[in-house]
């Protein structure tokens, strides 16, 4: 992992294509501006982990009869 220090209005390149300005800094909070070619996938880490959350759970995925099976058997327990 590479660690660099940026102030307001200074970038980083990334590879040829891919330029990041460090836009802000507030209140802990860094703003950023990402240029980057429009084929480049740019995510927030959160949402990364959310969609592999969601492709998981789609992997296990159950039939509807099965789940209407499951509610039968709560609505008899209830």
């Amino acid at each position: 992992m590479l660690i660099l220090q940026r102030k307001e209005g200074e970038s980083l390149l990334v590879g040829e294509e891919i330029e990041i300005t460090v836009l802000a800094v507030e209140a802990g909070r860094v703003r950023l501006a990402i240029q980057a070619p429009r084929n480049v996938t740019i995510l927030r880490s959160e949402l990364r982990v959310a969609a592999q959350a969601n492709r998981e759970a789609a992997d296990e995925e159950v039939s509807p009869l099965e789940l209407l099976g499951v509610l039968k058997e709560r609505e008899k327990k209830e």
